[in-house]
């Protein structure tokens, strides 16, 4: 349901910027959700009527039915010529479906909304822009190429208009760009706030569902990286696809936060190029290791993103303390595990690495949070420490425990089966693992190396040295 209200007078209220919770005075902590300092000033209407109105989704009947005989065979969905873009959303967009996509700026949001209609001539396509003129539209588009014969680009930012051009149109595809400028003339509040946001959104969904028109949302995010506007804005869409990498650097990762059509474990790879998002397809290739043989301190690791699995460069350098007070820098890496393994190391296995400076990197500026790359974590570092390099067809998975004990890993048959595609020949995974998906023809191409702790694995991995 939904409701259309007639304003008759204002009244000043608290909201929470992260659930929505009003109260009609500041609260330095959310009584709803319990989060500090999100509580913002909006003007609101009162005193208003409320009418109900329903929302009538196609193919759905208006009337209660058993859920037996309710078909979901037929389900509609529509490609966007980008494989990586129909993998995150499950097959393609759904009709009538709302896709919300956040990120930083400058990390290719507008680039990824104009490229989806230019790629996809024959869909009607009507770009929503309230941050930019259309000649800037233009200028982007001329950059990135295409065939634009199907995008209409109209600039407007109060709702109303939109729903009624949108109407008279009937695009097969609706891009918002951003969700943040967009205003509604019902709420006497300025663009951005929280009520001018959930009142967007709203009006949105019910075009999305009246119509079957799926309608992509650009979103901003905060300085803690989450999208900008309340918690329910991420409850009202029906998929939340987030950027993640580094705006100064080539890769970017678009992970899915939430899809009601699909699988929340996928992620899509792209690689910013100077005519827009160049989807890749084989990320593996273009993390592992681009420099000459013989290096210390790098190490590969088989790691897994979701459901995807592909390999990552770790590089570590270890040196002598310059200034007495040994520093711990990681970069794409939690510092604080890494001084867990650090103290792992010299507890468990009796390496001194108290009193020297570890720097550690993550190559392609990806951040990652895997617990399978602390094998190759410590690898680097040992490497790096004993000037003896690791052969480029070594890779490594497996978690280090506080003991020193190797554990097993998620899904280290397909981490296995990766690093045998890619001409790796061995893999050191932990002692317990199982294999179980993985052929006879894999295991004939690539030697599993099982080791149970970390002193088991420094005499297999630096055994003579």
């Amino acid at each position: 349901m939904f409701w259309i209200m007639v304003a008759v007078k204002t009244k000043s209220v608290w909201f929470c910027k992260e659930c929505g919770n009003e109260s009609p005075k500041w609260m330095g902590r959310c009584p709803a959700c319990g989060e500090w300092n999100t509580m913002v000033e909006e003007t609101v209407a009162t005193g208003r009527k409320a009418v109900a109105q329903a929302v009538n989704v196609p193919g759905a009947s208006c009337r209660p039915m058993p859920l037996a005989d309710i078909d979901s065979s037929h389900e509609q969905r529509i490609s966007l010529n980008n494989s990586e873009m129909d993998r995150i959303l499950g097959g393609g967009l759904v009709e009538g479906s709302l896709v919300l996509i956040g990120g930083e700026p400058g990390i290719g949001k507008s680039t990824l909304s104009l490229q989806i209609p230019l790629h996809c001539p024959s869909l009607k396509t009507l770009y929503v822009t309230g941050e930019e003129s259309a000649k800037q539209v233009k200028l982007r588009a001329a950059r990135i190429g295409g065939d634009d014969a199907g995008c209409l680009i109209y600039s407007e930012t109060l709702m109303e208009n939109i729903i009624k051009e949108a109407r008279e149109i009937r695009p097969d595809l609706m891009v918002v760009d951003s969700v943040q400028t967009m205003y509604s003339q019902n709420v006497e509040s300025s663009p951005g706030s929280v009520t001018q946001i959930k009142e967007t959104a709203a009006l949105l969904l019910r075009f999305a569902k009246d119509t079957g028109v799926p309608v992509i949302l650009i979103g901003h995010i905060t300085k803690e990286g989450s999208i900008a506007g309340p918690k329910i804005l991420e409850h009202i869409v029906d998929v939340v696809l987030q950027f993640e990498g580094d705006n100064r650097g080539t890769y970017r990762l678009l992970r899915s936060i939430k899809n009601r059509f699909g699988s929340t474990s996928e992620l899509a790879v792209f690689e910013m190029t100077g005519k827009g998002l160049r989807e890749v397809s084989n990320p593996s290739e273009m993390l592992i290791p681009m420099h000459e043989e013989g290096l210390s301190g790098v190490a590969v690791s088989a790691m897994l993103d979701g459901t995807r699995p592909f390999l990552i460069e770790v590089q570590s350098l270890v040196s002598s303390a310059a200034y007495g007070t040994p520093q711990r820098s990681a970069t794409g890496f939690d510092v604080r595990r890494l001084n867990m393994l650090l103290a792992v190391l010299e507890k468990r296995a009796g390496f001194k690495l108290g009193v020297k400076d570890v720097f550690l990197n993550m190559a392609g500026g990806l951040k990652v949070s895997d617990p399978a790359c602390d094998l190759a974590v410590i690898s680097a570092v040992l490497s790096s420490n004993f000037d003896f390099p690791i052969p480029s067809d070594v890779c490594f998975a497996g978690e280090v425990g506080l003991s020193g004990e190797i554990r097993p890993v998620a899904q280290t048959d397909r981490r296995v089966i990766e690093a045998a595609r890619l001409g790796f020949r061995k893999i050191f995974v932990s002692s317990y693992s199982s294999l179980e998906g993985v052929g006879q023809q894999t295991l004939g191409t690539i030697e599993v190396i099982k080791v149970s702790d970390v002193p088991a694995l420094c005499r297999s991995l630096f055994r003579g040295q």
